[in-house]
């Protein structure tokens, strides 16, 4: 899949939204990628997780143990990635705000984990799931996501695979242009 082809799922889907969003990152921006929207239909979700495990080098896809995601946005991504991979899922909640295995799931020590996201912006929500994963034990071989809206600036302190990267402007409170400050803002994300 190249990039043109996920973003036309996207479009297909309504996943693709415009107007002024207040991202879970906390910065603004004038374009939404609705993954859940992208995701809600499973043949989709399936070609868009077999298309990143083939953008997954081999030598990582052999590895891996199991796919951890954070809750919510990454659940069904994780879902898909280890359906296409033939191994386990879990995710990673934030009861008290801080991402931690729950419901019984569990990890060996050294487990080969890799972390799924849906969307990646600044990479905080990586880092803090990575961080989380280890926590629990676990040895975090890679990062994917369906799409890098960072435009391949995020750092998440393991090698990253994104299916798509777009570079789609994010600005700080203080940043935001005067013509998207004119549209009242909509947060679409998870968080509240």
């Amino acid at each position: 899949m190249i990039e043109e082809d996920v973003l036309s799922e996207f479009r297909a889907s309504g996943a693709l939204l415009e107007g002024h969003f207040l991202l879970s990152s906390g910065r603004h921006s004038a374009r939404y990628l609705q993954c859940a929207r992208v995701l809600m239909n499973p043949a989709r979700a399936a070609r868009l997780a077999s298309a990143l495990v083939a953008k997954l080098p081999r030598e990582i896809r052999a590895e891996i143990d199991v796919v951890i995601s954070p809750a919510m946005g990454g659940v069904i991504a994780g879902h898909e990635m280890g359906r296409a991979l033939g191994v386990d899922a879990m995710f990673l909640e934030r009861p008290s705000g801080t991402f931690e295995l729950r419901r019984g799931f569990a990890i060996e020590p050294d487990t080969r984990v890799l972390m799924m996201e849906d969307v990646v912006t600044t990479g905080l929500s990586s880092r803090e799931a990575i961080a989380a994963i280890r926590a629990a034990g676990g040895r975090v071989l890679a990062a994917a996501a369906i799409v890098d809206r960072s435009g391949g600036e995020a750092d998440l302190g393991v090698p990253f695979f994104p299916l798509v990267r777009l570079a789609v402007p994010s600005y700080a409170d203080d940043e935001v242009p005067a013509e998207l400050a004119a549209i009242p803002v909509t947060k679409p994300g998870s968080r509240a």
